[in-house]
């Protein structure tokens, strides 16, 4: 039985306390007369203001785990706890809250409503939440990722690297506690991924936005706390950051 309603925010935790947290988590889709494990048995841990990189080869489940984080898929099995709550037990709706509340989510299409301007595809999500002030702060956050000029401008008439800023204005907007990001750079040349894994550890470095990611790039994956690495599903290993090859060069 799913619950309707999350509990308050957990703000006042502590600043080492869990905000995710996977317990045995498996993953399994239909596929015609059978089933397709994609993830079995994970389990893992990520703390608050920490950066953790998931990497591994096409298919080795990381994106299904990154929207398992985020409630965007339901586990087949196990429990995952987001910010204190037990999301496997959330119906959609609470679901949708605390994601609207509490978490950023940043995906390599970006995923903006192409009838829309860069300003209202920032502020609409704002006003679904009950914010007065939507217009007000999502010009601010789209001033700060350099485009206070294409406010009015809709994602046709931006680039590749435009859009994805309005993206992240989009999930930093609220504040999230926690920031889950999909390949943010991978339709980005070198230059303008640059600038973009820039904004997004700067929200760790502004706000104290736990960031969970998946990306092939191993330069991003350095700048991160911790690296889990995937294949067929399964966790294989993770490293602290100084660990990793080329860590703080």
């Amino acid at each position: 039985m799913r619950d309707s309603e999350p509990a308050p925010a957990t703000a006042s935790a502590a600043a080492d306390a869990e905000v995710i947290r996977l317990d045995e988590v498996g993953l399994a889709l239909p596929v015609g007369r059978q089933r397709l494990e994609i993830l079995h048995g994970i389990s893992l841990s990520v703390r608050r203001g920490e950066t953790l990189a998931l990497v591994g080869p096409s298919g080795s489940g990381k994106s299904s785990l990154l929207m398992l984080m985020g409630g965007l898929e339901w586990a087949s099995s196990g429990r995952i706890t987001l910010l204190g709550r037990d999301i496997t037990r959330l119906d959609e709706d609470a679901l949708a809250r605390l994601r609207r509340r509490h978490v950023g989510i940043v995906f390599q299409s970006f995923h903006l409503v192409p009838t829309m301007t860069a300003l209202e595809n920032v502020a609409v999500p704002l006003e679904l939440a009950g914010r007065a002030d939507a217009f007000e702060v999502a010009a601010a956050e789209l001033e700060a990722v350099g485009l206070g000029d294409r406010l009015g401008h809709f994602p046709g008439q931006l680039s590749g690297g435009e859009q994805q800023r309005v993206a992240i204005a989009r999930a930093a907007a609220p504040r999230p506690e926690v920031l889950l990001a999909d390949e943010p750079t991978g339709n980005l040349d070198a230059a303008t991924g640059a600038q973009i894994v820039e904004l997004i550890f700067g929200l760790r470095e502004r706000y104290g936005t736990t960031v969970v990611l998946v990306t092939h790039d191993a330069e991003l994956a350095r700048r991160c706390d911790r690296v889990l690495r995937l294949r067929d599903g399964r966790i294989l290993g993770g490293e602290a950051r100084a660990a990793l090859p080329g860590a703080g060069a």
